[in-house]
Order: C-alpha cells, then sequence, then structure tokens
C-alpha cells in the first residue's frame, strides 16, 4: 500500500514507544518487591474533581448528548470568558473562543488555518513533538532553533529575528513549556510578538499549563500582550481532564468561522458530555480544589528538584510551571557507562524499576543529554524514585 509522504514526515513518537517498554518491564516486575514507578508520562494523578463527574453523569442521566455547534456550547464559551476575566484580569469575548476536542485539535486547527505548503514556522529547540508534526501535516515546515538553559530553553526576539526568512510564516511556543516547565520572561514575549508583528506574521502559543504556573512573573497569558495571538489551552492538565479529550483556542475575531468551518469538517463538534463537564469546572468549589492541587504540584517540584540535583541529575533551569523536570544526566551516563539519555532511560527502567521519558523527543540540540522526568506522581512515589535512583547511581 502506498502510504501518503506527509504520513511518513511524521516521526514516532518515543515518548509513547518507551510507555510501552516500561509497561512491558512492570508486567514482568509486577509482583517485585519493587513494581515500577512512572515518571515518564505528562498526566497528572488527580482526576476530575466531584461536580465535574456529578456533572458528566447528570448529562448521560438526561440524555444531554447531541452535537454541539462546532465551536463548543455558548455556555462554556462564557465560562472560559469569564475566567480569563477572573483570573488574569482579561477581556476575552466568548466569539473569540472555541471550544475543541483537545489542544492537539485545536493545534491541529490553527495549523490547518494559518500554515501554506512550504511556509516555515520557527520554534524553540528542545519542544513537545507533537506541535512540529502539526506544523508537518498542514504542509508547512518546523524549523528548531537551538536553546539553553541561558534562554531558560525558550526562544529570544534576537533569534527570531535573525532566523526570520523568506517563508517563514511565524512562531509557535509554549508557556510554561513541555519538556522544561519554563516559561517565556512576559517582557521577551512581547519583544518576538513585535518582531512578528513587523513581518506580517502569525505569533502562536501553547499555554495549555499556564494554570499550573508558580511564579508570579510568568503566570499572565500571551493574550495580555495582543488580541493577534493566538492562544491554545486544554482542560487536560490544570483542569485534570487529560481523558475528556477537551481544549480551546482563543483566536483574533476574523479567524473564528474559519476555524469554525474547518472544525465543522473535521469532527463536527467537541464531546458533549465533556463540555457539560467541564461547565463544572469553573464553580468555586472546583477552582478551590485545582489551586490546591496546584499547590501540591509546586511541593513536589520543591522536593523532587533539589533531590535530582544531589543525585548528579543537574536541572539546570527551576521550572516556573507544569509538571516537569529537565535535567541534565551526562553525570548518569558516565556512572552507568551508558552512552545517552536514550539508553540511560532503559537502564533506569530495567535496573531501578523507574521509568522516566529520554530527550530524544524533544528536538537535536543537546537532547541526548537530557532526561524528562514527570512530577505529576505523587510525593511519596517521587520520595521512592528518588531513592532508588540513590542506590543505582552511589
Amino acid at each position: 500500500m502506498r502510504i501518503a509522504a506527509r504520513a511518513q514526515r511524521i516521526e514516532p513518537f518515543y515518548v509513547m514507544e518507551v510507555a510501552k517498554a516500561a509497561a512491558a518491564i512492570a508486567r514482568e516486575a509486577a509482583h517485585s518487591a519493587a513494581p515500577m514507578i512512572f515518571l515518564n508520562i505528562g498526566e497528572p494523578d488527580f482526576t476530575a474533581p466531584p461536580l465535574v463527574r456529578e456533572a458528566a453523569e447528570r448529562a448521560v442521566r438526561e440524555g444531554r448528548s447531541q452535537y454541539t455547534d462546532a465551536t463548543g456550547l455558548p455556555a462554556l464559551r462564557e465560562r472560559i470568558s469569564a475566567w480569563y476575566a477572573q483570573r488574569y484580569g482579561l477581556d476575552v469575548p466568548a466569539r473569540r473562543i472555541v471550544v475543541t476536542a483537545g489542544a492537539s485539535a485545536a493545534l491541529q486547527l490553527a495549523c490547518l488555518a494559518l500554515i501554506e505548503a512550504g511556509d516555515e514556522i520557527l520554534m524553540p529547540d528542545p519542544s513537545y513533538p507533537c506541535n512540529r508534526h502539526f506544523v508537518s501535516a498542514a504542509e508547512g515546515t518546523a524549523r528548531l532553533l537551538p536553546t539553553g538553559p541561558a534562554e531558560r530553553f525558550q526562544l529570544s526576539a534576537e533569534q527570531v529575528h535573525a532566523a526570520w526568512g523568506p517563508q517563514t510564516r511565524g512562531v509557535l511556543l509554549a508557556s510554561p513549556s513541555n519538556p522544561t516547565g519554563t516559561s517565556i520572561d512576559p517582557a521577551e514575549l512581547r519583544r518576538i510578538h513585535e518582531v512578528v508583528r513587523t513581518h506580517d506574521g502569525v505569533t502562536l502559543v501553547d499555554e495549555i499549563y499556564l494554570g499550573l504556573s508558580y511564579d508570579d512573573r510568568y503566570g499572565q497569558s500571551a493574550l495580555a500582550i495582543d488580541d493577534r495571538i493566538i492562544s491554545v489551552n486544554s482542560f487536560s492538565k490544570y483542569f485534570s481532564m487529560t481523558g475528556w479529550r477537551l481544549g480551546w483556542l482563543v483566536v483574533p475575531e476574523e479567524l473564528a468561522p474559519v476555524v469554525e468551518r474547518l472544525a465543522q469538517n473535521l469532527y463536527i463538534c467537541p464531546s458533549t458530555i465533556a463540555q457539560h463537564a467541564a461547565l463544572a469546572c469553573f464553580e468555586p468549589e472546583s477552582l478551590a480544589e485545582y489551586e490546591r492541587r496546584r499547590a501540591e504540584f509546586k511541593a513536589r517540584r520543591d522536593w523532587f528538584i533539589p533531590a535530582l540535583n544531589e543525585l548528579g541529575l543537574n536541572v539546570p533551569v527551576l521550572p516556573d510551571g507544569a509538571f516537569y523536570a529537565w535535567a541534565n544526566c551526562t553525570q548518569a551516563c558516565r556512572k552507568l557507562g551508558v552512552q545517552d539519555s536514550w539508553d540511560l532511560s532503559f537502564a533506569l527502567m530495567q535496573q531501578a524499576h523507574v521509568a522516566v521519558t529520554p530527550g530524544r523527543d524533544f528536538g537535536s540540540a543537546d537532547t541526548h543529554q537530557y532526561i524528562r522526568f514527570s512530577t505529576a506522581s505523587g510525593l511519596p512515589q517521587l520520595q521512592a524514585a528518588a531513592e532508588r535512583l540513590r542506590q543505582l547511581l552511589k
């Protein structure tokens, strides 16, 4: 069977390949004294809070499961609009909000609406792998620009200016970022956007971890800079609804009908049950629970990052959001006699029964020297994992 070139351009999602290997090793170790500790997948251990689950059950009982507008339930778009006003002091009208089938659908819609064949999108290296594949699926080219600790693993306006060429269409950023948990300084983001505007380009910002910011300096939405910025967000991370596949997109007003037309044709509408459930995310009781969880994620970070540094798994930039630790593993590789983070990840799974994610997925700028830990697991698991790593690496 002849496979389309666009499908062949999509690389394997190595995070999931490693996850499958970890699951296989875990099955073998299920009855051992050291069952696998999974620190490889970026999924909160918290699930949807009570009011959200109750709202879903109520929608099922009452038969509210028919199609909604392609842009989502009007009531949900209004709730999201009110949340921007309440949390960030921003006026984001509901007419600019498109509810989507997860943040992945939001990114796909934005790329299909804005990228022509041959267009180039600038992105930081490292960055979340699926983002560059959304660009590729829209017949564009993701150009990854190397970043390091000095730049907080984020692009700078100077880099964007220097890299901009005839085919460049815009930038795709993430703040806070996966895999590093670092955000872009608001002043630098403003400068980046000015460069993009000068070239009549597009600034697209993935903000799915914005709710999980721990530093007020970085905890503001890019939408505060300009209504022309396009923001992607999600109910998966802060709102603990990963499997419900619900997200949203904030676009300039003239782009909303274009995105709506694409959504109508690609998936008709997001999950109706998930949308009715998500209405309860914005109840005071639910928001209080989310803030309690945010404090818990911060406490995990504050314990685990120093523990990794003590083990020689140096985290060069303290994550200011999300639930990841991007650790340089050069010293650990030398101790275990392995070549890079890919080999180290399998060594840790097999010898310490700790599953982590190698840097291969996230780019090519020194990513072989890094592994990503997820701190979305509970503190007892993080402490147990640190002890196993200490025993292995001492």
